[in-house]
């Protein structure tokens, strides 16, 4: 069958992309889960080993250093070997890190298997969205590529959710389990499914045809496509040849410009970082500690944050259903303004608390009840703004060309910011959470200005269009 043929007899199927999709997405869900099940065992991993508070926070922080590692190599390894292979081997990675990191015998092998559960999560976070935005008609892609954000707050759910149940289930983190595991290993061990799933599933989806076409392998891309956009293939299959690298394998000097880098890079490494230094990760990495430090129980603690997620959950909700049709630059200014609004309640109502003898803030009135009310709100606006958008901006906003090259070191970057903020936090917080959370209301009001004057609005344009 030719190509002209193909296009004539074939139409799309909306259902056959989602499903694309979903599959792809399954990293996000890793993504979240493995980022956020280290939250309830945060202090069991002290007693269980007799680790220093450094060592602790090292031990949150390996998974954010391998994720820049895996984040910066994995573009590279998605041009030369495919996105679906990719995928396979990050699933690999998971699947080791959980059954390492469960079976730890002391905090620093522990952190060798959190780095590579990093190397998956970086590796995830580059290839989800590029594989989403390659596979996904343009009228389809922001609500499409939303879904990475979307599988990675689930994730964070069913990660705080699992903290949750094995811990009452136990009585505590540190108090025996099934087996007579301590509670805190079943944590961990509890991401081996769906690390299974996404391997899995990851061998019976096809290869992004925009890959395809830069393989000369354009009689599978035209079979890809005819299920993805049906319509006219040859023209498409000859549009996408015209946009990407044929005579040899995209490189990093790919991305070389005036600045050191093409202006389009720089954009997006800005809102890659300025993702993270709004303070997203404290709330899921340090929630359950913070909430303890100021009057609730461990118990409690952990229900709030788990309420939090969900919070999480449904405003990603809000954007699947909004980016399409309202763009991606209103709703990051819109999200901008909140969370600045939102942090800077914060910031006042803990630079105001009192201390207790154990130096940590004491809420009293209502102060409690407004800071909770607060830090769900910003949670709010984070999720149908910089969550989900920055995801979909990054996946479609590189040209063919580069955009494998690109997403790895914005997304390297954005690993790379997390980890200063993760590991800054406690030695913040030991300052005084007031101006740690001013701190993060600064970054808040300065990704403001940077959407306002340097991000180009997307939606509605193929990726072929993109410059």
């Amino acid at each position: 069958m030719t190509i002209q043929q193909e296009t004539i007899r074939s139409q799309p199927k909306t259902s056959y992309v989602l499903m694309l999709a979903l599959v792809a997405a399954i990293g996000g869900f890793l993504f979240g889960f493995d980022t956020a099940v280290i939250n309830g065992a945060v202090g069991a991993l002290g007693n269980a080993f007799q680790a220093t508070s450094v060592e602790i926070g090292l031990a949150v922080s390996s998974a954010l250093l391998g994720s820049a590692v895996g984040a910066f190599f994995a573009g590279q390894v998605a041009d030369r070997y495919g996105r679906v292979k990719t995928m396979i081997v990050a699933a690999g990675f998971f699947l080791i890190s959980a059954v390492g990191s469960g079976i730890a015998i002391g905090i620093w092998d522990f952190m060798v298997w959190r780095w590579i559960g990093g190397v998956a999560v970086g590796a995830a976070s580059v290839i989800a969205p590029a594989y989403i935005a390659e596979v996904s008609p343009a009228h389809l892609r922001g609500r499409l590529g939303s879904l990475q954000q979307l599988a990675i707050v689930v994730g964070i759910f069913f990660a705080l959710l699992c903290d949750y149940f094995i811990a009452v289930g136990a009585g505590s983190a540190t108090a025996p389990f099934w087996f007579g595991a301590p509670a805190w290993r079943w944590m961990f061990l509890t991401e081996v499914p769906p690390a299974i799933a996404y391997g899995v599933g990851a061998m019976m989806i096809p290869e992004s045809p925009r890959y395809l076409v830069a393989q000369g392998r354009e009689p599978e891309a035209a079979t890809v496509l005819a299920k993805l956009l049906g319509g006219d293939i040859q023209a498409k299959v000859a549009e996408i040849r015209d946009t990407v690298l044929r005579e040899r394998k995209p490189r990093l000097s790919d991305l070389a410009g005036r600045h050191g880098l093409l202006t389009i890079v720089w954009v997006g490494i800005g809102l890659s970082v300025l993702q993270q230094l709004v303070g997203i990760n404290v709330i899921f990495y340090y929630s359950s500690v913070l909430w303890q430090a100021v009057g609730f129980s461990e118990k409690d603690s952990l229900w709030i944050t788990v309420i939090t997620s969900i919070t999480n959950i449904v405003t990603t909700l809000v954007a699947i259903a909004f980016v399409d049709k309202i763009g991606r630059k209103p709703l990051l200014i819109l999200g901008s303004i909140g969370m600045t609004l939102t942090l800077g309640t914060l910031a006042s109502i803990f630079g105001s608390a009192t201390l207790d003898a154990a130096g940590n803030p004491t809420l009293t009135g209502n102060s409690g009840i407004i800071a909770l009310f607060a830090a769900n709100l910003y949670v709010f606006c984070f999720g149908f703004s910089w969550g989900p958008v920055v995801w979909v901006l990054l996946g479609e906003m590189f040209n063919n060309r580069i955009r494998g090259a690109a997403l790895s070191v914005a997304a390297a970057a954005q690993w790379i910011a997390n980890f200063a903020v993760s590991t800054s936090f406690p030695p913040l917080k030991d300052i005084g959470l007031g101006f740690a959370y001013g701190l993060y209301t600064t970054a808040a009001a300065i990704s403001l200005f940077f959407v306002l004057f340097l991000v180009k609005e997307t939606r509605g344009k193929e990726l072929e269009q993109m410059s």
